[in-house]
């Protein structure tokens, strides 16, 4: 059977190869798998079970069973179905608000050639400051920029999500109607980069990147 051996190299380290901690593994695939299945919530709530279609489909089968319902009881028992899976994308939002708590402690105690910010930094240094291996320099610089916009999404979706999930307690909160249009439009822009992230790391799987999904499940090796 054939092993795909990873191919990244660290920048500021010539000749190693990018070693992922096994906590940071652990978080991004239970990160992704929480956010997996909090747009699968979303999904089935717009689609499958979306109140107003619901509520006549079940007026509809139960008076062919014979019960007498009015459109008042189907519209809610068809929201409360819809009651039901907002309840698990609620709970979604509250492991990914603590995977990020996670991913932001785990930024302390990481190696410091580990270091999500220190990455960055080293890369722009050796690009624009030291001018040196700088194709390589650049396209780390511009991931990890990506990704760094991708955990500030993830604060406004978690915050956001965190303030909808409490207004009924909280009174001002739910006067402040902009959190549901953040919470939403932070949704699409995960969505755009959940789908770039896949195209990017298929493209380089094929390319010179090799074992990037490799890496990222046993970590890789050091040489």
């Amino acid at each position: 059977m054939t092993v795909i051996e990873p191919q990244r190299k660290e920048i500021e380290y010539k000749g190693r190869i990018k070693r992922h901690s096994a906590p940071l593994r652990l978080w991004h695939w239970l990160n992704a798998l929480v956010i997996t299945g909090s747009l699968l919530t979303v999904l089935l709530n717009s689609t499958l079970l979306k109140t107003r279609p619901n509520a006549a489909f079940l007026k509809s089968e139960l008076s062919n069973a014979g019960a007498v319902v009015t459109d008042s009881q189907a519209r809610a028992a068809a929201h409360g179905l819809s009651d039901k899976i907002w309840s698990i994308h609620i709970y979604c939002g509250y492991a990914l608000g603590i995977l990020l708590a996670f991913r932001l402690i785990l930024e302390i105690f990481q190696l410091a050639d580990q270091k999500f910010i220190r990455k960055i930094k080293t890369a722009y240094r050796d690009y624009y400051v030291v001018k040196k291996r700088r194709e390589t320099a650049l396209h780390e610089f511009w991931v990890d920029t990506i990704y760094a916009i991708f955990y500030i999404m993830l604060f406004i979706m978690v915050s956001t999500g965190l303030c909808l999930a409490f207004e009924d307690d909280v009174p001002w909160l739910k006067s402040i109607h902009a959190f549901r249009q953040i919470h939403a439009f932070t949704m699409y822009l995960i969505i755009a980069f959940i789908i770039i992230h896949l195209a990017g790391v298929f493209l380089a799987e094929r390319k010179e990147n090799k074992g990037i999904v490799s890496d990222m499940i046993n970590g890789g090796r050091s040489d």
